[in-house]
């Protein structure tokens, strides 16, 4: 059973479509972007509280959003410039970001995939309810080449976990780098910042950034620094310390390598919210994390409720292939080639203590 949701651009009614559990979890997702709009998660009370930040209505994330829910893509976070070679030929995309005052595409440019409405079936799974989501980007969007085809699916859980399954294709080689933005906030949006949160990150190294957050094209190690999260750590204990990286960034937005002993699902990072008791684990079969401590968030824009998306109201653990990684040939690559199938699982698990 669908939510209205507003009405499209178009004209044409807009939905929301819930995922539901026996176990109290619930999640609202839009064919807007792909968007979580609503996550409610028990504490340690069983009282639920929605742990996502975003919007009460459809217009407000058309008129754009800082990437709230949203699937990521054609490629995700930074490319240095705007520009990437392949195949003996310069791409120049849309230079729609500049930390810094440098330039450089983010998120896959001026409309991305957080931008577009995606064809969206609820499917049946043992796993519990899911919705697919599809779409096709056309040969040069947003100045990429080939066409891709996209599924994301979001798996509701019986073990509370909302698993997202990514699958693409392509008619040609074109990088293809795909995440979920989610802006997590596990006292529930709209309680405050997020720096009481305590964060561990499997995750020994990391990749340094410049002056524009663009990967300087190695990985160093977090140990001896406040990038270290193998033990668990508030987020807000060193976020402001005399530290480069954490100068440059105005915070935690970084990539950090996931330690893997093996192929498939590994964890990447749990959180742990010490009012509520809740408590969120990120497993993936991607390489790196990206952590956001909500850093550019200030206030201007009014989430659910009347609530002010106040400086470092929600965090990001997007997980995905590396920043940059098209013009970064020591990193595991994100280019797609004809024939072949892209596929990578993320599961957002949700208890409390």
């Amino acid at each position: 059973m669908t939510l209205m949701f507003g009405t499209t651009p178009s004209g044409q009614p807009a939905t929301l479509y819930p995922l539901t559990n026996t176990q109290g979890l619930r999640v609202e997702i839009s064919p807007y972007g792909g968007t979580i709009v609503r996550l409610l998660a028990p504490d340690r009370h069983g009282e639920t509280a929605d742990v996502v930040l975003g919007f009460d209505t459809l217009d407000e994330y058309l008129v754009r959003s800082p990437y709230f829910g949203c699937v990521v893509g054609r490629c995700a976070n930074r490319i240095a410039g705007g520009k990437f070679a392949l195949g003996g030929k310069t791409y120049q995309l849309a230079q729609n970001n500049s930390p810094g005052g440098i330039p450089c595409h983010l998120h896959g440019g001026l409309k991305g995939f957080d931008q577009q409405w995606w064809r969206a079936a609820p499917v049946s799974s043992p796993e519990g309810d899911a919705l697919r989501l599809s779409y096709r980007s056309s040969d040069g969007e947003e100045g990429y080449p080939g066409n891709v085809d996209v599924e994301v699916t979001y798996t509701l859980t019986a073990d509370n976990a909302l698993r997202i399954d990514y699958q693409a294709t392509t008619d040609r080689e074109t990088p293809v780098n795909l995440t979920n933005h989610s802006y997590f906030n596990l006292a529930g949006e709209g309680s405050g910042d997020i720096l009481g949160h305590v964060l561990t990150l499997n995750a020994s190294g990391f990749t340094p950034v410049n002056a524009g957050l663009i990967p300087l094209g190695h990985v160093a190690p977090v140990a001896a620094t406040p990038l270290d999260f193998r033990t668990p750590h508030v987020i807000g204990e060193r976020i402001a310390t005399a530290n480069e990286q954490l100068r440059v960034a105005r915070g935690y937005d970084h990539n950090f390598v996931i330690d893997r002993r093996h192929d498939g699902l590994v964890l990447a990072a749990t959180v742990f919210e010490p009012k509520s008791g809740r408590i969120l684990e990120v497993h993936t079969t991607e390489p790196g994390v990206q952590f956001y401590s909500g850093n550019f968030l200030d206030g201007s824009r009014v989430g659910k409720h009347g609530h002010a998306c106040e400086h470092r109201s929600g965090f990001c653990l997007e997980t995905q292939h590396f920043p940059d990684s098209p013009n970064q040939a020591s990193f595991p690559s994100v280019i797609l080639q004809p024939g072949l199938t892209l596929r990578s699982t993320t599961t957002y698990r949700f208890s409390a203590r």
